[in-house]
């Protein structure tokens, strides 16, 4: 017998090699289809199962868009209203609790004959540059209306890095304003808002802790080492003085706001829920003094009221509930017979530091208790 296959033994031996291949080849394609199926049903399944965060609906829309303004203080002169907020910018300067990532540097004037009517940048009100004494941080500011001019008053680090309050002067409440030499004698801290009392005083309400140094004044003097704020025991309260006739310079030492709850005890430092923190304001309604302000790191803009400027002031509740962004800082108004609250969030930016300002109707309800505001629909 040869050793060498015969021709049909090939023919035979070449036809199962191909029916082997065909076999493994149709396998093959199989278990690659079953495969790409249960990795298209895998993702199918993943993708049903991921869902994008919806971000809240605002009950109200920013009212400038071109640049960034936060803490609106706004006020009704010659018959329209007239807001001063701060301008936020981005200065390149990493965040903290200090807040020098807020390295405002001007002030512009916002004003609109009608609520959700047309809202008017009147331009540069007041430029650091021009503050004599400033260093840097233009903080919040506020104005007001005496002596035939227009006063603005503003928060701003001097050449020692310490905040103080200083004042400038207009004859329109557009501006441009032009600045004293020296800050107000006796002022620190931030935040300032002046109230005009039906009787015609004026009166500042000024401070914050954290960033805006009130903590560091507990003995009278600057201290740069004083803790954020207290420990325990009694807050640091919002300072208020009333101001000269002139609208230059306190006519008074400067005194103590004092919260306390509804039995008379001074709120605890602990409470953040309800301390105060920043942005003090005061309006009246229906002869009561009612004292808002900011609780900071809880983000509540609370209130509390009292029958003297000078407090004690009972807290009553909130006005405003926490808004996107770290801060809030508002003011409230009455025109044209209704009540208006001024605020702001980071809808435009969604950064802590580019904020926008909003408003919003305030209603004071029949007992003077002030309906919670939610910004967002819930």
């Amino acid at each position: 017998m040869s050793k060498y296959p015969s021709v049909k033994q090939i023919v035979v031996g070449l036809n199962a090699i191909v029916v082997q291949v065909v076999i493994v080849v149709l396998i093959s394609g199989c278990e690659s289809r079953k495969s790409e199926s249960q990795q298209a049903t895998v993702e199918t399944e993943t993708k049903d199962t991921i869902t994008t965060p919806q971000k809240p609906t605002p009950v109200s829309q920013p009212l400038v868009s071109h640049m960034y303004t936060a803490d609106p203080s706004a006020h009704v002169f010659e018959g329209k209203i007239y807001i001063y907020p701060s301008h936020d910018i981005e200065a390149g300067i990493p965040q903290n609790d200090n807040g020098d990532h807020f390295a405002m540097r001007d002030y512009h004037v916002l004003s609109m004959d009608s609520v959700g009517g047309k809202v008017t940048d009147h331009g540069v009100a007041l430029d650091v540059k021009d503050v004599p004494w400033a260093g840097r941080q233009m903080w919040a500011p506020d104005a007001a209306y005496a002596n035939n001019q227009y006063y603005l008053y503003f928060p701003v680090k001097d050449k020692q890095n310490i905040f103080r309050i200083g004042v400038a002067t207009s004859t329109s409440p557009s501006g441009p304003f032009k600045a004293e030499k020296e800050p107000i004698k006796g002022s620190y801290s931030i935040d300032p808002a002046v109230f005009k009392d039906t009787d015609g005083s004026f009166y500042m309400y000024f401070g914050g802790i954290w960033g805006g140094q009130l903590q560091r004044w507990q003995t009278g003097k600057y201290d740069s080492t004083a803790a954020q704020e207290p420990a325990d025991g009694m807050p640091l309260g919002a300072k208020v003085a009333r101001l000269n006739k002139n609208m230059l310079q306190f006519a008074e030492p400067v005194k103590e706001i004092q919260i306390v709850d509804s039995t008379g005890k001074s709120l605890s430092a602990k409470d953040h829920d309800r301390r105060f923190f920043e942005a003090a304001w005061v309006h009246k309604y229906n002869n009561k003094y009612y004292f808002s302000y900011s609780t900071g790191d809880t983000h509540y803009i609370a209130y509390a009221t009292g029958d003297s400027p000078y407090g004690p002031f009972t807290y009553k509740g909130v006005i405003l509930n926490p808004v996107e962004g770290w801060t809030n800082h508002h003011s409230i108004v009455e025109y044209k017979e209704k009540w208006y609250l001024f605020y702001h969030d980071t809808q435009l930016s969604g950064q802590t530091h580019l904020r926008n300002i909003k408003v919003t109707e305030l209603t004071h309800q029949q007992d003077g208790s002030i309906a919670t505001v939610n910004a967002y629909i819930q």
